[in-house]
């Protein structure tokens, strides 16, 4: 849930927030191998005898609780998206407002929006490549190798439960032909048990185009991160899914990026699935492509929609012995698989009507203003925050080093985040640099002047706070006189 920081904040920056009218409203509803078992293991627990079976060579577990409650069946609000600077763009990001104000991808709701000119832009994405519209390509770890992912949306076992406007979607991808499976049941090159994203990626041809030549695919569902958290390397993660969906937006692709689901297996791992959760949060809104948040869903569930047995991989409904993904029917919306099968088809149907028919289901959206110059800093005007930008092309180059925190030159151009505390708090910042970028991160007091530099480091700033105004400077790091301008992800939460 997205907090408050202060009512100052709002009221100084209401003249540039546009509050969103959401148009339409949308019923909405992940991980590594266990690590005591092998790798490609599949635990099976039977929800009629309580029997834990565990089997080799067969994807993952089709373990279910059978004590279960549902999240609501009733509507929730679609979310908006795309940060980027008034006139300009980053690689595939959504259109500019013709104010110049930019969509921004909300924390309490579940898809990200559809507005006529993110429309566009996912019109634009396609317009690069020949590819087929009713075909998609899984991208992923073991919760989408699992054979309850999807693949039942192929057979006869399936129930909408009223959801008469997913069957055009459901019916069109189902009539197409992979080889003899559908795009639903093929086993995908690109999803792996244990895979981390830079396996997706990795060697020439990567899986992920291997996958493509093979699919013809226009859309791909994507979600890495369970098993990343597992080398507790943010970076690197960040690094590796800007490439992968990249990769696929320059071969007009649309990604449908997915958040990871808790890591109930460990505290520490579940800590970490927030910030993993930020990047690709960031990562969608700046690329302008949609993004469901099945974290926010999966979290209302009797054990978060996870099996007991591990802690990592989703649950399914069993009603006679046999795993029943595709029913989406309030008993079944009790289940993991089945809530991701849900809000997968409802990504997939979102995305396939705004490239085929321009359907554009949000009609505004709320919009992000500022330059980020010291003197129209960006707001951080709710936790948790996420952006993206690029400073050869944002910010200004204004402090050339912060000397009350550090020597280091940082002579290249900055970009100025406002964070308005009217309470005591710990905050986490985190930027990833993207490329061969190097931004560094400063927290200032008051106002922006070296000076007044209270904390830096080159990846994460985690500082307990007092009220008061402070800023946020990403500033490029200079290297033996050479710039280390470019794009970076920032992410900041309050710590408990």
């Amino acid at each position: 849930m997205a907090h408050p920081i202060s009512p100052r904040a709002h009221l100084e920056h209401e003249d540039r927030v546009r509050l969103v009218v959401i148009a339409g409203l949308l019923f909405v509803a992940c991980g590594p191998p266990p690590v005591s078992l092998p790798d490609g293991a599949v635990v099976v627990e039977d929800v009629d005898s309580g029997v834990v079976v565990i089997e080799s060579d067969a994807g993952i577990d089709a373990g279910v609780e059978v004590d279960a409650g549902r999240i609501d069946a009733g509507t929730v609000l679609v979310d908006a998206g795309v940060v980027v600077d008034a006139g300009t763009m980053v690689p595939d990001a959504g259109t500019p407002a013709p104010d110049g104000g930019l969509v921004v991808y909300p924390f309490n709701q579940t898809h990200s929006p559809l507005t006529p000119a993110l429309v566009d832009n996912l019109r634009r994405i396609a317009a690069r490549a020949s590819h087929d519209d009713d075909t998609f390509m899984k991208v992923g770890d073991s919760n989408t190798v699992n054979t309850n992912h999807l693949a039942c949306f192929a057979g006869a076992n399936v129930d909408l439960s009223g959801r008469t406007s997913l069957q055009p979607t459901l019916d069109a991808f189902k009539a197409t032909r992979i080889g003899s499976t559908t795009p639903f049941d093929r086993v995908t090159l690109s999803a792996v048990v244990g895979w981390s994203a830079s396996a997706a990626i990795a060697g020439s041809p990567s899986p992920v185009e291997q996958e493509l030549t093979a699919t013809n695919a226009r859309f791909a569902t994507v979600m890495y991160g369970t098993n990343d958290i597992q080398s507790m390397n943010l970076d690197a993660y960040g690094r590796n899914m800007f490439t992968l969906v990249d990769l696929l937006l320059a071969r007009g692709v649309v990604p449908i990026v997915t958040s990871i689901p808790p890591r109930d297996d460990s505290m520490t791992a579940d800590a970490q699935v927030p910030w993993y959760n930020g990047v690709t949060r960031a990562l969608a809104q700046a690329r302008g492509i949609p993004y469901v948040d099945l974290n926010r869903e999966l979290l209302p569930l009797p054990n978060h929609g996870i099996t007991t047995v591990d802690g990592l991989h989703l649950n399914v409904y069993v009603p006679s012995g046999s795993g029943r993904g595709c029913l989406l029917t309030s008993a079944g919306l009790r289940y993991g698989h089945n809530v991701r099968n849900l809000v997968t088809l409802e990504g997939l149907a979102r995305a396939r009507n705004a490239v085929t028919q321009r359907t554009a289901p949000d009609t505004t959206a709320t919009l992000r203003f500022g330059s980020g110059l010291s003197t129209d800093p960006l707001v951080i005007d709710t936790l948790p925050f996420v952006d993206v930008r690029d400073t050869q092309r944002d910010g200004a180059r204004s402090i050339a080093s912060y000397g009350a925190c550090s020597t280091a030159n940082e002579g290249g151009p900055e970009v100025i985040y406002r964070l308005d505390v009217n309470r005591s708090m710990t905050i986490r910042a985190t930027v990833i640099s993207l490329g061969t970028s190097d931004i560094d991160i400063h927290l200032l007091r008051g106002s922006v002047a070296a000076a007044n530099c209270l904390n830096r480091n080159d990846k994460t700033i985690t500082m307990a706070l007092m009220p008061g105004t402070y800023f946020l400077s990403l500033d490029t790091f200079v290297s033996a006189g050479s710039e280390k301008s470019g794009e970076y992800a920032l992410v900041v939460m309050e710590q408990p």
